[in-house]
């Protein structure tokens, strides 16, 4: 009795164990990349087959971000050279944008690198970031801090520069709130540069209090059928405004001056200051030189003229001496 219930039990243990190996597999798989069609001109040639060789894992990014399992319907990518219709339906600071809803990325490599994205490879990210990120969210609209910020994350690492930016958003301003994002994102260059720093840094610090799947938990609930502040409340357990306030709250002085004071435009600023503050002290020197040399001038043209030497005696002819022969 004893041993048939021992097989039994033994039988049930080897079902388990052999079934375990699929079920991890299930449960660990990495979701596939998102795969994507490159249309370019001839001159764009070899930039569109750079990226259409880029590796898998190239492009696996906001798909752990965004927690999606299927990345969907391949993404259409086009080149765009400057002076083309692409590149003047945008900007000149804008180097790429999308339409998350059809599956469509516009990429202008003419203006790469352009602040957020530091190559074609990092923009190619970023859009395709902004793709998946409506995928995710099941086609509802996201507030574009969000988009954008969640597009820098997964088009770069948060870098020097973009801590240089928000230094340089803060020193303009004591805070930009979320909601005036958009505004900025509609300004002009160095107002969507601030826009970018201020999203990227504000998503960037979400990760860091709530963990890598917050994004992915937020955008599962905004696909539910949720409203972005519900959706935001849920995944964190705190809400929007909340968070924002602590964000805001720990920007201290390092994170508000030292980043702008390093940044390369202060440190041109220091540098053209100090060569304009020398070249006025030179000058003031050479000025004071010059009123000492004309004082000089006059004061000796007030005196009365020399006059002129006597003529010099001219000596007498020597008398013979006599004693010489």
């Amino acid at each position: 009795m004893l041993r048939s219930r021992l097989s039994a039990l033994l039988l049930v243990l080897l079902a388990v164990l052999s079934a375990a190996p699929s079920w991890a597999v299930s449960a660990t798989r990495t979701p596939p990349a998102p795969q994507i069609r490159v249309e370019a001109p001839s001159s764009l040639a070899p930039i569109a087959a750079r990226l259409s060789s880029l590796p898998p894992d190239a492009l696996e990014g906001a798909m752990r971000l965004t927690g999606l399992q299927d990345p969907g319907p391949p993404i259409q990518v086009f080149l765009g050279a400057e002076g083309s219709d692409l590149a003047q339906s945008a900007p000149p600071w804008v180097s790429g944008y999308a339409y998350g809803e059809q599956g469509v990325i516009v990429l202008l490599p003419g203006r790469v690198p352009n602040y957020p994205d530091g190559s074609i490879d990092d923009l190619l990210r970023h859009e395709v970031a902004h793709v998946l990120v409506t995928r995710a969210a099941g086609g509802r609209p996201l507030p574009r801090w969000f988009q954008e910020g969640l597009a820098m994350i997964s088009g770069s690492d948060w870098g020097n520069e973009d801590r240089q930016w928000l230094g340089v958003a803060l020193a303009a301003r004591s805070e930009v709130r979320l909601e005036d994002l958009d505004e900025l994102f509609a300004g002009g260059r160095g107002d969507t540069n601030r826009a970018y720093a201020v999203a990227g840094s504000f998503v960037q610090d979400l990760f860091s209090r709530f963990g890598d799947q917050v994004a992915a938990r937020l955008l599962a609930g905004v696909a539910r059928g949720l409203s972005f502040d519900a959706a935001f409340q849920e995944a964190t357990g705190t809400t929007l405004a909340d968070a924002e306030t602590s964000f805001w709250r720990r920007q201290t002085f390092w994170h508000r001056w030292v980043p702008a004071l390093t940044s390369s435009f202060a440190l041109w600023m220091i540098v053209t200051l100090l060569a304009l503050l020398a070249m006025v002290r030179r000058r003031s020197r050479d000025a004071a030189l010059r009123e000492i040399w004309e004082e000089e001038d006059r004061r000796l043209a007030a005196l009365p003229p020399i006059p002129p030497m006597p003529p010099m005696p001219v000596d007498p002819e020597p008398a013979p001496d006599p004693w010489v022969s």
